[in-house]
């Protein structure tokens, strides 16, 4: 009853004219941002957080959350219509909702992001609401052992299901993880496959990689080798979902919310694991012409999966930057700086010394995925236009679009070098079928598995006893040989029935 009086109070506070205009502002700008390739939230609200220093504390912070949830939309826009992921969390959008817009779906595809986006935040700020302190406090239970088997979970399944074969989706992701260690070395410092080369030393930017990938390559493949391009794939068959996709896209954004709330909960990875998982069981569920559709056509799950894990996930690493104050990712430590700037501590007493502006701020995220909805469920006839530009042109503002996104990012001409040695790159895994999709994913999650295994190593004194000496970790170990053996085995049973027959 409690938690019910304080969450009315809150909406009291967030519906006030001025903090629902502070609202419909972040939501718009955040869609915006995510739709451009290389800004992101973070930077966005940590450009913003000088500007908005004399604005009363719980207009900002409604605001800097609307920037936050919205930018995770917008960049499915692009993803689907442009194969331009504007944010990593739309990498897995990109892989059917593009196919879906050259079949004539963009409609549905967009419209399934944006429902698919309200139901699983809508979900997850209920159990914000609800549940806060206690997933908090599971979640802080987990140590480094668990989160580097959580990303080797993340390996095996991404690897497995991404490719056409296994070796290939492992030989991607190996890629991926190469890349990902070029820089400093997280402990020692020091500098590790830079080639001599100073601009290497901070890294590739995951951003750049993902353009290159997708975005880059997909305009390069269709100059080499596709020829002239025929008009009608791209052509507009209808704005709305059938039933049959509400059918398909309904359990997925259910058993996508149920995948992506827990991984806000923890700092393993951000939204990259846990939209990819999802994109893993649905394509593993999925049956028939259904799963048919996947890589090909574009099935409809592939895109109501990751953008409802992706918004899931987003909406619940409130929780422990709230509850604990841990940022879990880039976005919620930005945030956090947003607090302090404030005089004020994320974490257990927040509920108490600020109990207006804690429930002020979970108010505004049901009022701001309506707003979302609202805002972008209109604006799917116009997105889709963007497909009737000649395909010559299309390509070329797409490159003019990566091309600006990635020198925006540190103004260096050696990161367009990159762009377009990474498109190349893509040009060729494409044309002997390797996945895309593992590169990045190695990428961004290696640095943390490798972390966290050396944090592990060190809890357990040098010993790999480590990981059998905790249950979650046991649990881990067990899912993880599961999804390794268990397909291998249903394969092979189903061959020797068959030759049985």
């Amino acid at each position: 009853m409690d938690i019910l009086q304080s969450l009315l109070h809150g909406f009291a506070l967030a519906i006030t004219p001025a903090n629902l205009l502070w609202a419909l502002v972040g939501c718009a700008l955040g869609t915006a941002v995510g739709v451009l390739p290389g800004i992101g939230p973070a930077v966005a609200v940590a450009m913003l957080l000088p500007i908005t220093a004399k604005v009363e504390v719980t207009a900002s912070m409604i605001f800097f959350a609307g920037i936050y949830y919205g930018a995770m939309y917008g960049g499915s826009t692009t993803s689907i219509l442009l194969n331009t992921p504007g944010e990593t969390a739309s990498m897995v959008t990109a892989m059917e909702g593009n196919k879906m817009a050259k079949s004539g779906r963009a409609g549905a595809a967009l419209a399934t992001a944006a429902i698919g986006s309200f139901v699983a935040g809508t979900i997850a700020t209920v159990m914000v609401t609800l549940f806060a302190p206690y997933v908090a406090e599971f979640a802080v239970q987990l140590g480094p052992p668990e989160y580097f088997l959580l990303m080797v979970l993340a390996f095996t399944t991404v690897s497995a299901v991404l490719g056409a074969s296994t070796l290939r989706g492992m030989t991607s992701l190996f890629i991926g993880l190469a890349v990902g260690l070029i820089g400093l070395d997280q402990i020692s410092g020091q500098a590790r496959y830079t080639l001599g080369v100073p601009e290497l030393l901070d890294g590739i930017e995951i951003v750049l990689v993902a353009v290159g990938l997708f975005a880059v390559s997909e305009v390069l493949y269709a100059a080499l080798f596709e020829g002239k391009v025929d008009e009608s794939q791209n052509k507009l068959t209808k704005v709305y979902m059938t039933r049959r996709e509400w059918k398909r896209s309904i359990p997925a954004w259910l058993r996508a919310t149920f995948i992506g709330a827990p991984f806000g909960c923890i700092p393993a990875g951000g939204t990259e694991i846990p939209t990819f998982l999802s994109y893993a069981v649905e394509k593993k569920l999925a049956k028939g012409s259904n799963q048919a559709e996947f890589g090909t056509t574009g099935a409809i799950e592939g895109v109501a999966g990751p953008e409802a894990a992706n918004n899931a996930s987003v909406t619940a690493a409130l929780i422990p930057l709230l509850t604990l104050g841990i940022p879990t990712s880039n976005t919620t430590a930005i945030l956090l700086g947003a607090f302090q700037n404030y005089g004020l501590q994320p974490g257990p007493q927040l509920f108490t010394t600020s109990a207006a502006l804690v429930w002020a701020l979970i108010a505004s995220l049901y009022i701001g995925n309506l707003m979302l909805l609202v805002l972008n469920l209109p604006l799917v006839g116009l997105w889709v236009k963007l497909l009737k530009i000649p395909k010559p042109q299309l390509y070329a503002g797409i490159l003019i679009f990566a091309t600006v996104g990635a020198y925006g990012m540190r103004q260096s001409a050696f990161d367009l070098v990159l762009l377009y040695g990474i498109g190349l790159v893509g040009v060729l895994m494409r044309r002997f079928d390797f996945p895309t999709a593992p590169v990045v994913v190695g990428m961004i999650l290696g640095p943390l598995a490798e972390a966290q295994l050396r944090n592990a190593v060190s809890i357990g004194e040098g010993s790999g006893m480590v990981f059998l000496q905790r249950p979650m970790s046991v649990v881990m170990i067990v899912i993880i040989l599961a999804v390794l053996i268990l397909p291998r085995v249903v394969r092979l049973m189903s061959a020797r029935r068959a030759a049985a027959a």
